[in-house]
């Protein structure tokens, strides 16, 4: 299969975007490529942007983020709080949000939702995503749910066990809130990991998948 990399030089760091439209989205979708990335590469730099939230999730949102980015030195983690199930009617209102980000940050990388999502606040994140930055790498990433929307990605990122391990315990730890969801739970996490790792046919057993529409081999 053929290999991909970030690889910097070690005065450069890597500059990731995350995108989630609700508190949970990017570690469910990413977090084990994150912890994988924030591990191997020299300099990471992440902006972690989570559009959706109340009270009692922005706090867990803050500390997950924390944890998913320990070792990671520059970090802007921002929770916004509009509401759930409501983007499609006020998207105008984050479409700013979008152009200002672009002001303050320009990433190498950005993972955001699947463009197939049928969830309409995943669907119109990444459909921003898309209308704002127009030059980068970026990985859509999937979220097992309800809707059974899942496809069939193109790009996948090897996990050791132990970082599954990590990241499933992050998830069920810090999102107590989400627990009674019958799709929230290890099993789910594991289940969706390992299918991915046979797709990719990784020697771990475990990998997470993404779609990529657009890149350029250098």
């Amino acid at each position: 299969m053929l290999k991909l990399t970030l690889a910097r030089s070690s005065d450069s760091p890597c500059k990731i975007l995350c995108l989630g439209s609700h508190c949970d989205d990017i570690e469910i979708g990413c977090g084990g490529t994150l912890l994988k990335l924030s591990e191997e590469l020299a300099q990471v730099e992440v902006y972690w942007a989570v559009f959706s939230s109340d009270q009692v999730r922005a706090r867990e949102a803050r500390e997950s983020a924390h944890c998913f980015l320990e070792r990671v030195k520059a970090k802007t983690i921002v929770i916004k709080d509009f509401p759930n199930s409501f983007f499609p009617f006020i998207g105008a209102a984050i479409k700013e949000d979008f152009e200002r980000l672009k002001q303050e940050f320009s990433p190498d990388l950005i993972f955001t939702h699947y463009r197939h999502d049928l969830h309409q606040d995943h669907q119109l994140i990444s459909q921003l995503t898309w209308n704002t930055f127009r030059n980068h790498l970026i990985l859509e990433y999937e979220v097992p749910k309800y809707d059974g929307d899942l496809g069939t990605p193109n790009v996948f990122t090897y996990l050791d066990e132990s970082i599954c391990r990590r990241k499933i315990e992050y998830l069920v730890t810090h999102f107590k809130s989400q627990l009674h969801k019958h799709w929230f739970d290890e099993g789910a996490f594991w289940a969706l990991l390992r299918l991915r790792g046979i797709e990719a046919n990784a020697p771990s057993k475990y990998a997470e998948g993404f779609y990529c529409r657009k890149s350029v081999l250098e």
